[in-house]
């Protein structure tokens, strides 16, 4: 295969991997590294330059750098002081908060200027009645706008300059963006003054946040159709144990936001709150939920105890498989593989390293080597045996296997009255199939047929079911079915709050550990000690089942608990609170330290003193070396995404220049775009980048683009500079769509913003940076090469 199309090939396929993001973009690049050198496309030298290229240092060295104006306050106490300008008219403040944001993005990471001000925008919503939805998209247009101002301001612009050193155009200087950036920073906020907030979605829960931000949380969620209450009855056998006995959440779905005793009522109880017979108790979740497993009271104890040989009754069986090294299953939980739905069989106990895990077996991250015991049909059981990632363990006869895993011990066995509600119907409809650590393993017809119980199998009367599981989960289980259910006071919103108990929202950090995980997994309760009580995503609230739900960057979560609590949040790097009041506390005493650090860092860079990524390393390491900055904070505050990206693309770039494609595609090309003339040509390449940027990363564009780009402005006889300018502005400006940029992930769950909202906004607003740019750049530069 030749140089040329063996380099186009690893292109599409590089291009395909990260649109799709089946592997992590990081992880695409470094395998285009790989592959770009493997095939001898660039020398091995080469593949790695990028680590150290100049572009990529000023990446991670402004990330630094924009965290010493994140944690000493400089920047959010800027922001502030401008934010006091806003008054309370919404073209004024979107006029404002567009502004503050884009001056201080001109020389600061863009997600940092959004974390910042954040809740600082939040709060103005607040005070002065305008709905998050308003103020929201401006905050993060505006930022990416204000990074068109300067060349310390985004990615793209580093990277365009760096493609122009030792060109004889020479390199793009500092403030070689401003006056393009600048005007296009002044037209979108013109636009979102007189046509954009018009189009920007207005919530109907503002009014009430406006005046009482925790009432308008209530509303906006829409907490009260979710909370009822149960009564605690006389002589309950569970009177007397804790919140955390009561496993309430795992068993019911659902949460105890207060108790109320004897007149008295204790708001956000903790989990070793006793309840006690009398008690009632304001529940958030599903009726439904619980009335579906009044099904375990309605059974019959039968007083036939299971012997364990009902498991490996024909047509059931027990086998005992191996988890193989390379299995696919290796790292996740049977939950998470759907086990049951996939393969149609039951997992009973894990063994591993000698020891047998029974409880929270569906949530164990499976090993290789791990041993399954699995119990279903004959027929799948020994299918399963011969599935590649599974293999037989110990070759004991099904009979052994219950001795050896003490099955009898932990089986219950009930009939099925005559006469019950439950006679025909479904196993699932019952609440019979599963249920606080409850399985049903097989049903036992009257006729002597045996059923593996699936969901749909319907009951009768006279049916014998085999279950495992406790038998004090199996009397928790009653005990709360009989509680009585009563619907919540009209006006228990106002209960969910007082002087110490109350409610927070937040949203997920850039690079949150959290995102991916399941809400059960995150063990949310535990480590920061509130409750999440519900989760905005894509314009609605979610309120019940949350345990199970994966939390996705952009989502807002709304946590419940003692206000000390919720006040430590702020201090929390997963999570970015949506007040100012609980942002942990700036390093004001080193604010000087990183204003003087800043200014010498621009300062040498105007002057030509030192290469501005020289000066943004110096500066970084001051930031640390004076304290400014930790460096565990250090670490935190660069965003790995876009140095990789540009570390593992750039020989990618290197390898399409050295193999002729660029050539090739530039001369393929320029026959259809040198009829359109200067404008013309800027506008079609212009165009491509725009539409490359609303798929992929606008450092991936960039980066990929470059080696064509010059090789055209090469070709069609135009300024490399005008064209790297023109490129790094379209990169930077696609606003269509939520996941072009991750500011506009940060802003999507407290704003309740829907994919078409950034569409409508989005689009004019991108064609109206499009055109004026290339309408400034011809009295800018000179657009034909000297």
């Amino acid at each position: 295969m030749s140089a040329p199309l063996l380099v186009l090939v690893i292109l599409t396929l590089a291009t395909l991997l990260l649109v799709t993001e089946w592997v992590p973009m990081e992880a695409t690049a470094l395998l285009t590294l790989g592959a770009v050198a493997v095939t001898g496309l660039v020398e091995p030298h080469e593949a790695v330059a990028g680590f150290s290229n100049p572009a990529v240092v000023t990446i991670w060295a402004v990330f630094i750098l924009s965290g010493g104006l994140s944690c000493t306050g400089v920047a959010s106490r800027l922001g502030r002081q401008v934010l006091r300008l806003a008054g309370r008219q919404e073209w004024r403040i979107i006029a404002v908060v567009m502004l503050s944001a884009g001056a201080v993005s001109s020389v600061m990471n863009n997600v940092a200027v959004v974390a910042l001000m954040l809740p600082v925008v939040m709060d103005l919503a607040r005070q002065t009645g305008q709905p998050p939805s308003r103020l929201l998209m401006p905050l993060a247009f505006g930022t990416t706008l204000g990074g068109l101002t300067t060349l310390l301001g985004n990615s793209p612009n580093l990277l365009a300059a760096e493609a122009l050193r030792g060109s004889t155009t020479g390199p793009l200087e500092l403030f070689d963006f401003t006056p393009a950036g600048l005007i296009a920073l002044l037209a979108g906020v013109a636009f979102m003054v007189l046509v954009g907030r018009h189009l920007l979605p207005r919530s109907d829960f503002t009014a009430a946040a406006g005046a009482v931000p925790a009432a308008g949380l209530v509303t906006q969620y829409q907490l009260t159709e979710r909370l009822f209450l149960l009564r605690v009855p006389d002589g309950s056998p569970v009177a007397g144990r804790t919140l955390a006995d009561l496993r309430i959440a795992s068993i019911l779905g659902a949460q105890v936001v207060g108790v109320r005793r004897n007149g008295n009522s204790e708001l956000a109880p903790g989990p070793q709150t006793v309840v006690r017979a009398g008690d009632v108790l304001l529940v958030r979740g599903q009726q439904e939920r619980l009335q579906r497993l009044v099904g375990w009271r309605l059974l019959a104890d039968d007083p036939e105890p299971a012997t364990g040989q009902e498991l490996v009754e024909e047509p059931l069986d027990l086998a005992e498989l191996q988890v193989a090294a390379d299995a696919d299953l290796a790292g996740k939980t049977l939950r998470q593989v759907s086990f049951r739905q996939k393969f149609g069989a039951n997992v009973l106990a894990l063994r591993r390293g000698g020891m047998t895990l029974e409880a929270h077996v569906l949530d164990t991250p499976l090993q290789p080597g791990d041993a399954l015991l699995v119990h279903g049909p004959r027929s799948l059981v020994q299918k399963l045996a011969g599935d590649p990632q599974l293999r037989r363990a110990r070759s004991l006869p099904a009979t052994d296997l219950v001795a050896a895993y003490e099955l009898a011990e932990r089986l219950l066995t009930f009939r099925v009255p005559s006469g019950s509600s439950l006679d025909g119907q479904a196993l699932q409809a019952a609440g019979l199939a599963q249920a606080a650590g409850l399985r049903a393993l097989v049903l036992q017809r009257v006729d002597g047929t045996v059923v593996m119980p699936g969901p749909e199998v319907t009951l009768a009367a006279g049916d014998r079911l085999i279950v495992l599981g406790r038998r004090a989960d199996l009397e928790l289980v009653r005990a709360l079915t009989s509680w009585h259910i009563e619907p919540a006071p009209s006006d228990a919103d106002l209960a969910l709050e007082s002087e110490q108990v109350g409610l927070m929202e937040a949203v997920l950090a850039p690079r949150s550990r959290l995102a991916g995980q399941r809400v059960r997994e995150a063990r949310l309760r535990e480590h920061l000690g509130v409750s999440l009580m519900a989760v905005w995503r894509s314009g609605r609230p979610y309120r019940s089942q949350l345990r199970e739900m994966e939390l996705r960057e952009g989502d807002a979560l709304l946590f419940y608990g003692p206000r000390s609590r919720l006040r430590a949040l702020g201090r929390e790097p997963d999570l970015i609170v949506l007040t100012e009041a609980a942002q942990e506390l700036p390093r004001s005493a080193k604010a000087l330290w990183a204003l003087a650090i800043l200014g010498g860092v621009l300062l040498t860079a105007v002057l030509g003193w030192l290469p501005t990524y020289l000066a943004a390393v110096i500066g970084a390491g001051l930031m640390v070396a004076t304290g400014t900055v930790r460096i565990q904070e250090a670490y935190r505050f660069i965003e790995w995404k876009p140095v990789f990206l540009v570390a593992g693309l750039l020989p990618l770039g290197t390898a399409v220049t050295n193999a002729g494609a660029a050539a090739w595609l530039a001369d393929t090309l320029s026959t259809s775009l040198a009829p359109l003339g200067p404008v013309g040509m800027l506008a079609a390449l212009m165009g491509v980048t725009l539409l490359a940027s609303a798929v992929l990363h606008p450092v991936a564009v960039i980066v990929v683009l470059t080696p064509v780009m010059l090789q055209l402005a090469s070709t069609l006889g135009l300024s490399p500079r005008v064209v790297m300018l023109a490129t790094a502005v379209a990169a930077a400006s696609t606003f269509i769509s939520p996941w072009s940029h991750p500011i506009n992930v940060m802003v999507m769950g407290p704003g309740g913003y829907r994919v078409s909202d950034f569409v409508k906004v989005g689009l004019p607003l991108t064609l109206i940076v499009w055109g004026l740019t290339l309408a400034v750049l011809p009295y800018l530069w000179p657009l034909r090469a000297p």
